[in-house]
């Protein structure tokens, strides 16, 4: 199953993709609207509160129940996809240097961290698979990306366990944590050099958990106009996702909905020599296996 939101004649709304061969978007929020369930979600963020780990229950009795579901579903060519959490209610948690080969690109061996390093990006820098990265030009010059699996929570949790961990989660999704390296450097931190508007492209779709085999054995492939630039997977992470979450949540409460982008492998464009940064219209796509693809342009 794979959840997303989207606007269709300027509605928006959010739904549920059985597979590509279905060909079909379900809109979950008038379904459950039909149902008159207790307390009916506005967007995917409160569906994930609400259904997180009974998601596919809910789904399973739709599908089995007698009522004409078809009325509620839309092809995929109808509707505008959105980011799957289009205004997530909190900052998105982002990890750096998690793959050792991207961390000695960025410097050297020195550089791969003995515990995670953990920096956010605000909810106001989220946009969808096809919409624009805006190039900034009159504050970086350094515009690059970074092709990322994101953990999406599906229930709150606080002192997570390693082992458990992966219980509290609902889903994946591809992000790409765009990046101004020359902001970085001069503050002497990540958050104003991750964070400026449309930096944070992320969809197209949430994959729910239980159609991921193992979240540790993803290939993700970043291209900028048809160039493969990255090309790793998550086997190779320094800190596994039990591993971030156990340390995420051993002092703050993590919720439904909460974001968590996992790294990026190397091939950034600061890692080139000489380095190649992001121009006005470049074309960014970041496939993970599974997830989709991711696709932004630059203007």
């Amino acid at each position: 199953m794979k959840f997303t939101s989207f606007t269709l004649d300027g509605r928006e709304s959010f739904g549920v993709i059985f597979s590509e061969e279905d060909g079909y978007v379900y809109d979950l929020k008038k379904i459950a609207d039909f149902r008159s369930e207790e307390t009916n979600p506005a967007n995917l963020q409160e569906w994930i509160s609400l259904y997180g780990e009974k998601s596919e229950e809910f789904i399973r009795e739709m599908r089995s129940s007698k009522i004409n579901f078809g009325q509620f579903r839309y092809s995929m060519d109808e509707i505008i996809l959105r980011s799957p959490i289009p205004k997530p209610i909190k900052n998105i948690f982002c990890v750096g240097k998690n793959y050792a080969a991207h961390a000695i690109e960025m410097g050297s061996e020195a550089d791969i961290p003995d515990f995670p390093i953990i920096f956010t990006k605000p909810p106001t820098c989220v946009i969808a698979t096809h919409e624009s990265i805006y190039s900034h030009p009159n504050v970086t010059t350094q515009l690059d990306y970074e092709g990322e699996l994101a953990v999406v929570i599906g229930k709150k949790g606080r002192a997570i366990s390693k082992e458990n961990a992966l219980d509290y989660v609902f889903g994946y999704t591809i992000i790409n944590d765009v990046s101004a390296r020359d902001l970085q450097k001069r503050h002497k931190q990540f958050f104003m050099g991750k964070s400026l508007d449309t930096s944070c492209p992320m969809g197209p779709v949430i994959l729910h958990k239980s159609a991921v085999n193992d979240p540790h054995n993803l290939s993700i492939v970043t291209r900028v106009n048809g160039e493969v630039r990255q090309n790793g997977n998550t086997k190779d992470f320094i800190f596994d996702i039990p591993e971030l979450l156990e340390v995420i949540s051993q002092a703050m409460t993590l919720e439904p909905g909460d974001i968590i982008a996992t790294g990026t492998p190397s091939g950034v464009g600061k890692g080139f020599k000489p380095p190649r940064f992001l121009k006005p219209g470049d074309r960014v796509e970041i496939t993970i296996e599974g997830l989709g693809t991711l696709v932004n342009t630059v203007k």
